[in-house]
């Protein structure tokens, strides 16, 4: 329970951080463009770099590529579900009129539902969970190089 606990704290941090975000937007009435959501890659990419910083932290020696890449999947996972649930929840119950807005360009072209977005929004955060805890292994990891003043 201990190693689990970790990732766990960092993704409803991360989750919380993305969630905030997007209603301080809401308060400005910027959460219908697209663009503002660049941001939620800096946020996650934050949260996914401080877990596997800390978790490197706590096992010392121990540590590996394989434990700081399942410590950052897991938060980042984490952090997408809980992100994705909010995300429907606020498009039907609390803005309904949210995904009209929204999808204003699509909505006359295609027939595009609450459902087809939180699957979209879980997709993206899945794979940009991926990409910056790839990214964030490369600055963790041990090097394996050879010195190169033998």
């Amino acid at each position: 329970m201990k190693n689990i606990s970790l990732p766990i704290k960092y993704g409803l941090a991360i989750s919380a951080a993305l969630i905030a975000y997007f209603l301080i937007l809401a308060l400005f009435n910027f959460h219908t463009n697209p663009f503002f959501s660049l941001f939620n890659g800096v946020i996650t990419g934050f949260g996914i770099y401080e877990v596997i910083k800390y978790h490197k932290l706590r096992q010392e020696k121990n540590f590996s590529y394989t434990s700081g890449f399942t410590v950052g999947l897991v938060a980042g996972f984490l952090a997408t579900i809980v992100f994705t649930i909010f995300f429907t929840l606020y498009a039907t119950e609390i803005n309904p009129d949210f995904l009209g807005e929204l999808l204003t360009v699509f909505k006359r072209d295609y027939n595009v539902h609450v459902g087809l977005v939180a699957f979209v929004v879980a997709i993206m955060g899945f794979a940009t969970t991926v990409v910056l805890t790839l990214t964030c292994m490369q600055m963790f990891k041990k090097s394996r190089n050879m010195l190169q003043n033998a």
